[in-house]
């Protein structure tokens, strides 16, 4: 860890601050108690869609990853594989939304970019099927691909809030146990 590195308890007391400004925020409160994190959302990567370039959305991926890295008391923020093929139906929306539409190869070139994963076609498409099946995903056929975009944004949105919670509550869990030792 860095010597001037964020303690953990800096960091939940960051999230509670978060998610007291986000109810605030949600139930009319002011702007000015929204915290940086939040902020940002409003910024430059706020809609996600028109900033889905010719160059993909490596940078755009790259400054969340950073908003992550910045948030932690670590200096090097990864991702397990199996962490993120348990969870790839959510890191997929969460590519499709980014990108506004996309194909699985490219889909397959940012997990190797933004996760370091290297998961196989034939995981990727099966869960790219699935979510066209459930509606949650459009699939438009080009001529040598097919293409991907969000179907049912709500849907999208609370997934992938729910898978969230799920991890911060087991993170807190974790925090718990260690601080008992």
């Amino acid at each position: 860890m860095e010597e001037n590195a964020t303690s953990t308890r800096s960091v939940l007391e960051v999230l509670s601050r978060m998610t007291a400004s986000r109810e605030r925020t949600t139930s009319g409160g002011d702007e000015g108690h929204r915290s940086e994190f939040e902020r940002r959302e409003d910024g430059p990567t706020a809609n996600t869609t028109e900033n889905a370039t010719a160059e993909g959305i490596e940078p755009e991926l790259d400054d969340l990853l950073a908003r992550v890295e910045e948030t932690l008391p670590y200096d090097d923020v990864s991702f397990d594989e199996a962490l993120i093929k348990a969870n790839l139906d959510e890191v997929l929306l969460v590519l499709i939304a980014l990108h506004g539409e996309t194909h699985g190869k490219q889909l397959l070139a940012d997990l190797s970019h933004g996760f370091d994963a290297s998961l196989s076609p034939g995981t990727v498409y099966p869960a790219l099927h699935d979510l066209e099946e459930e509606d949650v995903l459009s699939m438009h056929a080009k001529v040598q691909t097919k293409e991907y975009s969000i179907a049912d944004e709500e849907y999208v949105h609370e997934t992938v809030e729910r898978t969230m919670v799920q991890h911060l509550s087991f993170g807190l869990l974790l925090y718990a146990f260690l601080e008992r030792q």
